[in-house]
């Protein structure tokens, strides 16, 4: 129970890794605010799992883009918990075309949710933590992307590698209030957002041919989450976490039974 008596907001975790993670976090010992923007019945079932734990968990719907809404969410966890402790900026928006093809609307969209909303988190949170003076943690959910510059998904790429930056910069800047920032890289994750791209049959393939033989799980990463949230990481502040099975090691140029 390394989360007792504490509380988290996670955003974007009606689904997915975000929803994986609150239950995790619950499951740990944290009361747990839900960040979710259209799926309210997902929101739902995520809460109800939480309170099976034996934790409190609210629903604050919101869209991360919007400053004044995330700094409102932060207060209400506040409200409901007396204080915030953890925080996990998940919540993503991507369109994927090539980038001499993009729809604007939907690659300012990418940005603004996957970009400005990690911002607006991160901020509103550590202003939360700085006020309490009582440190806590925080951790960014960022991407290979950051560093991979996968075709037709430039918007999404540009996002994760400008939070990467962000949290290391947050990390130094508040090191002096003891609240940690560290930075967490998933990889290819069998969550719902991936069918908006891939095919059940694509996801399978696919899966089978990345260097781990598999998709992770969100059940994965969100124990990793919790990992570096927790005071288990306590001398671990400005640092990227990956548990990506392998996809940023050069596995193009394994041609199999150890021949390269």
């Amino acid at each position: 129970m390394k989360f007792e008596g504490r509380s988290a907001l996670v955003t974007g975790a009606s689904m997915g890794i975000g929803a994986a993670a609150a239950i995790e976090l619950a499951r740990q010992g944290a009361n747990v605010a839900i960040n979710f923007r259209s799926h309210r019945d997902k929101a739902e079932a995520v809460k109800g799992e939480i309170e099976k734990l034996g934790r409190k968990a609210i629903l604050l719907q919101a869209d991360v883009s919007d400053q004044k809404a995330v700094e409102e969410m932060v207060a209400e966890t506040v409200r409901t918990f007396g204080g915030l402790n953890h925080f996990v900026s998940n919540a993503v928006y991507s369109d994927r075309q090539l980038m001499i093809e993009a729809d604007m609307a939907g690659f300012r969209r990418t940005i603004d949710v996957s970009m400005w909303g990690a911002f607006y988190g991160l901020r509103a949170s550590s202003q939360q933590m700085v006020k309490q003076g009582k440190g806590g943690s925080i951790a960014i959910v960022s991407s290979p992307h950051a560093v991979i510059p996968i075709p037709t998904s430039m918007a999404y790429n540009m996002a994760k590698a400008a939070i990467d930056h962000m949290g290391r910069t947050a990390a130094i800047e508040l090191v002096n209030h003891k609240i940690r920032v560290n930075i967490f890289h998933p990889g290819w994750i069998d969550t719902p957002g991936e069918r908006k791209f891939f095919s059940e049959e694509q996801l399978k393939v696919g899966g089978q041919k990345l260097p781990w033989g598999r998709m992770g799980t969100p059940e994965e990463m969100a124990r990793g989450l919790a990992f570096i949230l927790s005071d288990d990481c306590d001398y671990m502040t400005g640092s990227t976490f990956s548990m990506e099975g392998g996809v940023s090691l050069p596995w193009w140029s394994n041609r199999g039974s150890g021949e390269m």
